[in-house]
């Protein structure tokens, strides 16, 4: 919603200066690129998919330092803002396109003002919420979802002590957004564990994650599982910090977390940009990143990174609606996952960060099956039906 450090320049839906009614309120600029991107997707997508949409900002004009980047919503323009939330679904429906959800607020904590952002503390986000954006939802799309929070795991548990307080402050709320950026090899277990437990019917949606920092590397597979890259805070994390920041393949990255999200009560886990160019943009902040797919646009080519094939062990096996289950296993080396699907599947996702090959077993009921896996390698076995 609205421009973020991936578009191409800073705009607004709603750039006419004290329009509290949001009388000019438009999507215009996203029918070139956002809106068509989405239902050339749809087109394609057999199964569909849910669209959560996230601001960066709220207009320049309704913040207190009349500013893109930091500052605060005044409070004279917290209904106006809900009202922008509203119209935004209203303009994307007349696109033929449903919006699932929202969060509230991309990193209310805000990035040092050096892209889109706008800044809340966990209270401001909650009374936002209670008293203007829920209401406003709950009588123009009662179905669309809020979450609230939005940033790193490092400050869960005060965002979810604040939004879940009571029944009055929790009422709106239908989840929590988090990031990955405090650390891309520690996921913070004990966190959200933490927030689970505070509200176990809540969503609890990994909403962004990307390898940052870094300029793509164009069909060089390797790269990507050697432990190379780097994240921010390699650069700009405190010294206290500097431990949650360590040179890390990206393969590891993505199949550490996302793993170690799904046994510990995460509902979804989803990519920043799932596709970039050669450089790692667009961005007009030259804020460079890797994405899964890279394209060439000038040779007009497209490269599916390993870490795309990373997430297809995850998406294309674990499937909407499937229950992740408990798995005890004896090997700390490897990382598992597994989770009932919808139509009785099983999918037991493994990974091998050591470089020695691992012989292990499955058992299920009184089946056992002897399997190994490679090293520095990920696997998924898929149980056709669950043994009672």
């Amino acid at each position: 919603m609205n421009s973020c450090d991936f578009s191409l320049s800073q705009y607004s839906y709603a750039p006419i200066e004290y329009d509290k009614e949001l009388v000019h309120f438009s999507v215009d600029e996203d029918k070139d690129d956002i809106i068509p991107f989405i239902k050339d997707a749809m087109k394609v997508s057999k199964d569909g998919f849910k669209i959560l949409a996230s601001p960066w900002t709220a207009s320049p004009w309704m913040k207190d330092n009349k500013s893109w980047l930091g500052g605060k919503l005044l409070p004279e323009y917290y209904d106006t803002w809900a009202l922008f939330f509203s119209k935004y679904v209203s303009a994307y429906n007349a696109e033929g396109i449903d919006i699932w959800g929202f969060t509230v607020e991309n990193e209310p904590l805000g990035n040092n003002k050096n892209w889109e952002s706008m800044h809340y503390t966990p209270d401001e986000m909650t009374n936002f919420v209670q008293h203007h954006l829920g209401p406003k939802l709950e009588v123009d799309y009662p179905k669309v979802k809020i979450l609230g929070y939005d940033q790193n795991r490092e400050h869960l548990n005060e965002w979810v002590d604040s939004m879940y307080k009571n029944e009055e402050t929790s009422k709106y709320f239908d989840g929590t957004a988090i990031h990955w950026y405090a650390s891309t090899y520690d996921y913070f277990p004990e966190q959200l564990q933490y927030a689970h437990k505070k509200a176990p019917n809540k969503y609890l949606i990994q909403s962004e994650a990307c390898v940052d920092s870094e300029v793509p590397k164009w069909k060089d597979d390797a790269w990507y599982w050697k432990k190379e890259a780097t994240d921010w805070g390699w650069d700009w994390a405190p010294e206290k910090d500097k431990h949650l920041h360590p040179k890390y393949a990206p393969v590891n990255r993505y199949a550490r977390d996302i793993i170690g999200c799904l046994n510990n009560y995460v509902d979804g886990w989803i990519d920043w940009n799932m596709v970039l160019d050669t450089q790692g943009g667009p961005n007009w902040f030259k804020n460079w990143c890797v994405a899964p797919v890279i394209v060439d646009l000038v040779k007009d080519e497209v490269y599916f990174t390993p870490i795309y094939y990373t997430l297809a062990h995850f998406s294309k096996y674990i499937r909407p609606g499937a229950v992740v289950m408990d798995v005890e296993h004896s090997d700390k080396d490897l990382l598992v996952t597994a989770a009932e699907n919808l139509n009785g599947t099983i999918s037991v996702v493994v990974f091998n960060e050591g470089d020695q090959k691992k012989n292990f077993k499955i058992r299920l009921g009184d089946k056992e099956t002897a399997l190994y896996i490679n090293p520095q390698a990920i696997q998924t076995i898929v149980i056709p039906t669950k043994i009672n």
